[in-house]
């Protein structure tokens, strides 16, 4: 019962990377690099064994950004002259690559991190990858001519990796489509089949983890602009409903999202944030007990998952290990309370 975990991404260690930035440089190169990211990706399992979490990942530390570690090893994308461009509908501009010809694989995009990983812990293992929808946003199209028929490329090229992850003894494969926050309509047209292809065949356990982005001033601006309900979720969760995605993050602590929402979510699996990734402040126990308890007006029990707002990357190492501890420490105080 609230079994816990975290939405994906961990802060890098100084030594692997520019810390406290969402596009981090690499501190090396070659096979130096290489190990950097195979230390960086064991401590951080531990961090997460030891703050007593239930599921745990790779942080993303092997990878720069969490959609560009993924588009690296994909053929017909241009990574050597990228362009400006908005992107989450111009909240930000971003560099992004061009796609140029048709998209096909290199090989295997994440089999160093997922099998490390496997190899060096007991516990159930989930790893992340980027929603077709939210790729097609953070790249710019030069060769498809069609957001959709884009997005079903991508969706093909991240269901063999996901297949390849399950081979490799993955647990939770969970797909991060921010995009489904920003544009709604979309998303529940066509943005949730592209995500049903990505996971076509996976017989371990789905995921889709749906945010208001990461903890950096433009998305912090942006939340300002929404009012006092934050209602985004309220037409996608209903095609998310009838999906054959197994569960579904969303943002709760310290945002105005009206947690009826929730209700949406009927028969899934629902990842409540209980961490909010946009303030420094470490959550007390009894703060994400209280969560877990509000969630639990809408969610049954054994649907419930606390977890993070979103990803903590951009923060400090001190932050994220005092908020890993805080989430499994509310989540203990919460069977404590609402246990049968």
């Amino acid at each position: 019962m609230f079994d816990t975990a975290i939405a994906g991404s961990l802060p890098k260690p100084a030594w692997l990377a520019e810390t406290e930035k969402l596009w981090p440089q690499w501190k090396a190169q070659g096979a130096e690099l290489q190990q950097a990211k195979a230390d960086a990706t064991l401590l951080w399992i531990k961090a997460q064994e030891d703050a007593g979490l239930d599921v745990v990942g790779d942080g993303e530390q092997a990878r720069q950004h969490f959609v560009h570690g993924f588009l690296e090893q994909v053929e017909g994308i241009d990574f050597e002259n990228k362009v400006k461009m908005g992107i989450r509908n111009n909240r930000y501009d971003a560099m992004v690559p061009q796609v140029v010809a048709p998209l096909r694989l290199k090989g295997r995009v994440h089999a160093f991190e997922a099998q490390l990983a496997r190899a060096h812990t007991k516990k159930k293992l989930k790893f992340t990858l980027p929603g077709p929808m939210t790729i097609v946003d953070t790249v710019a199209d030069r060769f498809y001519g069609d957001k959709v028929k884009m997005a079903m490329a991508f969706a093909e090229l991240l269901n063999q990796e996901a297949l390849a992850l399950q081979a490799d003894g993955v647990d939770i494969i969970q797909f991060d489509e921010p995009a489904f926050n920003v544009y709604m309509a979309e998303a529940a047209e066509w943005g949730v089949k592209a995500l049903e292809r990505a996971a076509q065949g996976l017989t371990c356990t789905t995921a889709v983890h749906i945010c208001y982005g990461y903890g950096i001033q433009a998305n912090v601006d942006w939340k300002q602009t929404l009012g006092e309900e934050w209602r985004q979720y309220e037409q996608v969760f209903p095609a998310l409903a009838k999906s054959s995605i197994q569960q579904v993050s969303l943002e709760c602590f310290h945002s105005h999202v009206p947690p009826d929402l929730m209700k949406l979510l009927e028969g899934k699996d629902v990842m409540v944030g209980v961490i909010d990734v946009a303030s420094d402040v470490i959550e007390t126990p009894e703060q994400v007990a209280d969560t877990i308890g509000l969630a639990l007006q809408y969610v049954p029990r054994k649907h419930l998952i606390a977890c993070t707002n979103c990803g903590l990357a951009p923060m400090s190492r001190e932050v994220a290990l005092a908020k890993l501890d805080a989430l499994a420490k509310g989540a203990a105080l919460a069977r404590q309370r609402y246990g049968d």
